[in-house]
């Protein structure tokens, strides 16, 4: 927490989060741009935001790329807020949404980091093997997690299947990617979708799910980063609200032998 408040103090790094906060996933060359400040300024300052966890790295191909995470605004706000008036938690709510808010064109990526205290393997295990992925998730997949495999996604005994669904990115222990699922009448019916959302879910482009798993000692790092998402769109705001309860009901099991209630 005092890693995010003393971040949070100096105003080029928070210069550095509403460039962030405008177009998410920017290079170092292209945060430099514009800015008044030499390389290897700028590149120190987004080291104590990453070290707050306030930033997030992901690599693309050559380009290292640096997106916003909720993680900590989120502690800031379920640590506080209920001691707060109704005036000063709408303030913590409006700076939440300025580091999650998306840009009004293009695509988007939400992007959330955790600590888990357990191994790469069993981490991955617990990606890919349904008897894991069922217990926290619910959600079980048949594939050979081959790149350009197909993937079949079954949830609450309803299948979905589709040309589309497929492994993009296997690397055991480090980097697993994927395509995110068909959304079908039957699974909004599961899932409690109203035909309206439906609609709008089937009208926004396909987007892709990357979890990037990196070793620290007696724990793991995971990032999930979400992207090719609709910018303002239907499934943007539900994954906002579902991956953190993913990511915490995940770490729970990984640690405790138990995911959290339902």
């Amino acid at each position: 927490m005092d890693e995010v408040f003393r971040a949070l103090a100096d105003p080029t790094r928070r210069k550095l989060l509403d460039r962030l906060n405008e177009r998410n996933g920017q290079s170092l060359r292209e945060l430099c741009s514009g800015l008044g400040t030499s390389r290897q300024a700028v590149s120190k300052h987004l080291s104590v935001l990453e070290a707050a966890q306030l930033v997030v790295a992901a690599r693309r191909g050559r380009e290292k790329l640096h997106y916003l995470n909720a993680a900590p605004i989120n502690a800031i706000a379920e640590r506080w807020i209920r001691r707060y008036d109704q005036e000063r938690a709408n303030a913590l709510t409006d700076l939440r949404t300025a580091l999650e808010q998306q840009p009004m064109d293009g695509n988007d990526a939400f992007v959330y980091t955790t600590y888990i205290k357990s191994t790469p393997e069993r981490l991955w295990e617990a990606l890919t093997d349904p008897a894991f992925t069922r217990r926290y998730w619910g959600v079980g997949f048949e594939t050979d997690w081959k790149p350009g495999s197909e993937m079949t996604w079954e949830e609450g005994g309803r299948r979905t299947g589709d040309p589309e669904q497929v492994v993009l990115e296997c690397e055991p222990g480090r980097r697993l990617s994927y395509t995110w699922h068909t959304f079908t009448p039957e699974w909004a019916e599961g899932a409690g979708v109203g035909e309206d959302v439906l609609a709008e879910l089937q009208a926004e482009s396909r987007s892709r799910v990357t979890f990037e798993i990196e070793p620290l000692g007696e724990m793991v790092k995971l990032t999930v980063v979400h992207d090719g998402l609709d910018a303002g769109g239907a499934l943007r705001g539900m994954i906002g609200q579902g991956w953190p309860a993913i990511a915490a009901s995940l770490k729970s099991l990984l640690e405790t032998g138990a995911p959290l209630p339902a």
